[in-house]
């Protein structure tokens, strides 16, 4: 059986492992000098929104911003021809971002206020785990979310009890202070309160004021610390149970279709096959 070959021309490699690959001296370069265009254009935009600083210099913010964007519409079209399947970056995580934060600039010439939404940027601060080399927490955010996904059936019956004592709860302080003048006028504004008093929240629109709702309200504050810490150890076995099945990842990006998160040392594309760049 012959082993897949790498078809793509060379420059297209090149400009692959610079900018979607933070192992290589150019590739980390590249993602800094992008991060600190990302940090720079939101803060343009915090400045921006403040009329006495917009009011002196918006016409650099405006250049500036203009420069900042044109950078970001060339390094997403070099993201796409940089592999061999665009639609698999375009459609993905990182691609929508990415669109999301270029776009909005050129959308303020016909849509007034929709400026404000180049602070979108913000969400490509998330390349930061790879400049970096923090992948192995962004590894331990995937644990996470497989871990909420294995929990989602306790954590809803959970959810089901919780719901079921605050309605209980609320319905006995209803019948204690209903005719105290406390707040308690109806069952769901009593159920409201339950909820925000369990949750440990305590806005204070509703206090009970007789002898009994304040003994009731004690357990029910006593009682929500105990609940807080319940979905905590269901989420934080499945966490552990995902850790110690957890394998080192790298920054490798498959030239191909841009699949990411291969195994250290890994040849080719979990996804697709194709040959790795080295």
């Amino acid at each position: 059986m012959s082993k897949p070959k790498n078809t793509i021309p060379n420059w297209k490699i090149k400009l692959h492992e610079i900018i979607y690959e933070a192992d290589t001296a150019t590739g980390k370069l590249f993602d800094i000098v992008l991060l600190i265009l990302i940090l720079s254009s939101i803060v343009l935009v915090m400045l921006e929104s403040v009329g006495s600083i917009d009011a002196q210099f918006h016409d650099f913010f405006d250049i500036a911003e203009w420069i900042i964007t044109i950078l970001f519409t060339l390094e997403y079209i070099a993201r796409i021809i940089s592999i061999k399947k665009p639609k698999e970056y375009i459609f993905s995580f990182f691609g929508i971002v990415d669109l999301l934060s270029t776009i909005p600039k050129y959308l303020s010439y016909f849509f007034v206020g929709t400026h404000a939404l180049v602070a979108l940027r913000a969400l490509r601060l998330l390349r930061v785990f790879r400049i970096l080399k923090l992948v192995r927490y962004l590894g331990a955010s995937h644990n996470l979310i497989k871990a909420l996904k294995a929990s989602r059936a306790k954590i809803a019956v959970f959810m089901l009890a919780v719901i079921i004592i605050c309605v209980i709860l609320g319905t006995v302080m209803y019948l204690v202070e209903s005719n105290k003048n406390s707040g308690f006028t109806s069952i769901p504004r009593s159920v409201y309160w339950a909820i925000v008093t369990m949750t440990t929240v305590g806005y204070g629109d509703i206090a009970p004021v007789t002898a009994l709702g304040q003994f009731i309200a004690a357990a029910i504050m006593i009682l929500g610390y105990g609940i807080i810490a319940i979905p905590t150890g269901i989420v934080g076995a499945e966490f552990v149970s995902q850790e110690k099945k957890n394998v080192h990842l790298n920054t490798q990006s498959c030239p191909n279709c841009a699949a990411e998160n291969h195994r250290d040392n890994a040849q080719y594309c979990y996804e697709c096959g194709h040959i790795l760049n080295h």
